[in-house]
């Protein structure tokens, strides 16, 4: 089964946003961009708008697509959309995640992010931010 996922690249002051994925979800402990699976009718960028406020409590402009990914995990397969974002409004609140952290580029990669992660940190080190 495929599941397509929309992620938020998400740039403040040269840093970029990551989540910790909560206990009891798949790949928990986990650092990953925010976002999360499209609905039924739903575009990628509604999508992104939707899964930032419900699970960051953050109001975010969705811009350019950066990257695409696929993934095979054992038990599904993930196309991941990535798309440079913006934060509109709010400070990120802990509502479905278990943490977050503005992250410098060149840090990415200390931070354990699943595997379908892993292929977009190359493009946001190579961005002028």
């Amino acid at each position: 089964m495929l599941i397509v996922v929309a992620a938020a690249v998400i740039i403040r002051d040269g840093r970029v946003l990551l989540t910790r994925r909560a206990e009891g979800q798949h790949l928990a402990g986990l650092w990953e961009f925010p976002g999360g699976k499209l609905e039924d009718g739903e575009s990628p960028e509604e999508a992104l708008a939707r899964e930032c406020e419900e699970e960051c409590g953050i109001e975010i402009a969705v811009g350019e697509i950066l990257e695409v990914t696929h993934h095979r995990y054992p038990e599904k397969d993930v196309l991941l959309l990535f798309y440079r974002c913006e934060l509109r409004s709010g400070e990120v609140r802990h509502l479905q995640v278990a943490d977050h952290a503005w992250v410098a580029p060149a840090e990415l990669g200390s931070y354990p992010l699943p595997p379908a992660d892993v292929g977009v940190v190359a493009r946001i080190q190579a961005l002028e931010l």
